[in-house]
């Protein structure tokens, strides 16, 4: 389908002019003496055009007041205004009405081409862009929490119902319990759902780098600062923030920081002017934020700003139940990029996993499931693809327990022989996943077991 241009201008040869010369080009034209027969078209039709040449100067009405109305009845619609040597402030106001451009006449006919070229591509890639953006928020649902604790769900709902307000929100517990995920919740169920949420971890950063990343900077306000940057602080404007680790940020940081939760305004590094914006603030940290308060490390002030409602998750050791929901999604995602992922988990896996005191919590369960995932044999991962006993730390981490005092040390070789037995035991005289636990070669494994002279009949050695 051609593009169609609409030409807008009360001199009827310049009008016939411009209509011949755009329709050498390829392009359909429909052109208008009067702006009040333009907008009445663009009011009372959907379509009508892909770009507008519109004259700043007719006598029946002016191109600045038919840009107005043009814009209220096609605000996507790309325009470019038309004007002679006398008018190009009239031009130059109309840019700030929402014109993309303008052309002072007489201007020659390969600038108008190249324009018009320009113009349409223009509007090609924001229909390009905008379709792709439906496709992915069609394709993309919010995150949703993934628990069957009554526990977890309480978390979930308070998280719903504060997202409907505007109130900053602190959310407390150890590493990989799911903080931002609840973040991204908060987010989602908002009103702000069709902003932007960005994130970032304050324990990432040098401070100076942090504070560049927040607040942004101007040119040469630092050594290699060779043009202005924004922050995020600037890129999340009318979305939300996610403050991860917040309990790491330094002193001075802190203080920046408040400037913009109390009064919506910050200043870049090297600027002095200071830039609102309208923020919302999510927090999160694994510290006791009210002791780093009282030893003097975080700002009592801050603390309270962020701190106007708070959140707690529980760790997953505190939440087994939900063990087994968390185990099937992440094969679910497993499944996306494996050709032949497990189907699921042993009960006997199950169970050891639930009883499993989780330091990583959810983060180190999905580790576990994509280990176990890659050395499943069959369609479940059972026991033996697990990296630890019930109850127990994981066998790389298992601290060492001494011998009683009456009973002699163990030698060196005597003991490489029983952690070897003990880990073909566990993976069922499975020599690869056995040299995976102890994180050796399988060449290592079969050369052990030739050394030691040992076969599966030993496995039924005890200790």
């Amino acid at each position: 389908m051609e593009n169609r241009i609409l030409i807008c201008d009360d001199e009827e040869g310049m009008l016939r002019y411009l209509g011949k010369m755009v329709k050498t080009w390829g392009y359909e034209v429909e052109t208008f003496t009067s702006p009040t027969l333009l907008v009445r078209r663009l009011e009372e039709t959907d379509g009508g055009g892909d770009l507008l040449l519109l004259d700043v100067k007719m006598p029946e009405m002016d191109g600045i007041e038919a840009l107005r109305r043009v814009r209220k009845a096609r605000p996507e619609l790309t325009v470019v205004m038309m004007t002679g040597h006398g008018t190009i402030e009239s031009a130059v106001e109309a840019m700030k009405l929402g014109a993309y451009d303008y052309l002072t006449k007489p201007f020659p006919q390969e600038k108008l081409f190249a324009l018009i070229q320009h113009c349409l591509e223009r509007e090609r890639l924001i229909e390009e862009n905008q379709s792709l953006k439906k496709e992915l928020r069609e394709r993309q649902t919010p995150t949703e929490p993934i628990f069957r604790s009554a526990r977890f769900g309480e978390v979930v709902e308070l998280a719903r119902q504060v997202a409907d307000s505007d109130s900053n929100v602190l959310i407390l517990g150890e590493s990989g319990t799911g903080k931002e995920l609840i973040a991204r919740l908060i987010h989602d169920a908002g009103p702000r759902a069709n902003r932007r949420f960005l994130a970032v971890n304050c324990a990432a950063f040098s401070e100076t780098l942090l504070e560049s990343q927040l607040f942004g900077h101007i040119k040469g306000a630092f050594t290699g600062a060779v043009q202005a940057q924004k922050g995020l602080l600037d890129e999340a404007h009318e979305g939300t923030l996610f403050l991860d680790e917040v309990g790491d940020l330094s002193p001075s940081l802190q203080a920046k920081l408040l400037r913009a939760l109390q009064l919506g305004e910050f200043i870049p590094v090297g600027a002095t002017r200071p830039r609102q914006v309208d923020v919302r603030f999510v927090a999160a940290t694994n510290k006791n934020l009210a002791e780093e308060v009282r030893q003097g490390n975080f700002r009592e002030d801050l603390f309270y700003r962020l701190n106007v409602f708070a959140l707690e998750l529980p760790p997953l050791r505190e939440r087994p139940e939900d063990i087994e929901p968390l185990v099937e999604h992440f094969l679910q995602l497993l499944a996306r990029k494996s050709r032949r992922p497990p189907k699921g988990v042993t009960a006997a896996a199950l169970t050891i996993m639930r009883g499993y005191h989780w330091p990583g919590n959810v983060r180190e369960l999905e580790n576990v499931v994509e280990r176990g995932a890659i050395l499943a044999r069959g369609e479940y991962i059972d026991v033996a693809m697990l990296p630890f006993k019930p109850g127990a730390a994981p066998l790389a981490a298992a601290p060492a327990v001494s011998p009683p005092e009456n009973v002699a040390p163990l030698g060196l070789r005597e003991a490489e022989r029983r952690e070897m037995i003990r880990a073909l035991r566990q993976t069922g005289w499975n020599k690869s996943q056995a040299a995976l636990l102890l994180g050796v070669t399988r060449k290592t494994i079969d050369r052990k077991i030739k050394d030691f002279g040992l076969t599966p009949a030993d496995l039924e050695e005890r200790p």
